[in-house]
């Protein structure tokens, strides 16, 4: 299936490792160029970018706080500003602890809401009016939305990424009628830097609640994003699509 983004402009936050950066480097191989958002991993973001230089890609890399909103409109205005067009909003950025009911603070609880929640809500506001007709919105939210959790420790980030998952559902008509589409997509559990705290035991259970038998890799999800990014993706939105391998 033809998945080309010659032309396009793509911005991916928390595009510095992870997801974010097989994101990244899914996008630029098919021809998009790419703004890697960052936070404080300006090393990380450079690698990402000369990756996808050493490829015969475009990108750079741009930081900003997504838990901020003067920062969030500050990246739109730049990504622009360096490519002159934006087709690709990717809101992967993402922060979550596990944390016991008692022990969450209201700084631990703000801090999920901002950057999994209000800080894309600010993207799409920001990037949507100056978006290409048939622009592409995809949300990075979570499995454990839909599934149920073997504890409550990360109950206040679940809560986070299912806000996200409304403003595809409500917003899918309003974008549509300029023939953007917004769509969430919610990895399963994923191998990934920020993952390796994760005890083993706890790993093995997942695994054997996974129809496929394995956890999920960084590319798995960027392979669904860039399906959702390209013009064979044109015909889904408004939804919310679960990577996971077959996680119940």
């Amino acid at each position: 299936m033809k998945m080309s983004l010659a032309g396009k402009v793509a911005i991916v936050t928390g595009a510095s490792r992870g997801i974010g950066r097989a994101i990244a480097e899914r996008l630029a191989y098919e021809g998009a160029a790419v703004v890697v958002n960052h936070r404080a991993s300006a090393g990380q973001a450079a690698e990402v970018v000369a990756a996808i230089e050493g490829a015969g890609g475009r990108a750079v890399a741009l930081p900003a706080d997504m838990g901020v909103v003067v920062d969030v409109r500050r990246l739109v205005n730049n990504a622009i500003e360096q490519f002159g067009r934006l087709d690709i909003l990717v809101n992967n950025a993402g922060v979550g602890k596990r944390t016991s009911l008692a022990d969450v603070t209201e700084e631990e609880f703000d801090w999920n809401v901002a950057v999994n929640a209000r800080g894309p809500f600010f993207a799409i506001q920001a990037a949507a009016p100056r978006m290409s007709a048939g622009g592409r919105i995809i949300n990075i939210s979570s499995c454990g939305t839909h599934i149920a959790q073997v504890n409550g420790l990360l109950a206040v980030y679940q809560m986070s990424k299912g806000a996200l998952e409304q403003l595809a559902r409500c917003y899918r008509k309003e974008l549509g009628a300029r023939g953007i589409t917004i769509n969430s997509v919610l990895p399963g559990f994923v191998e990934t830097e920020l993952a390796s705290d994760t005890p083993a035991a706890y790993k093995e259970v997942l695994v054997g609640r996974t129809a496929l038998g394995r956890l999920g890799t960084p590319e798995d999800i960027a392979e669904v994003v860039c399906f959702l990014a390209s013009d064979a993706g044109r015909w889904v939105t408004g939804e919310t699509i679960q990577v996971s391998g077959g996680l119940a």
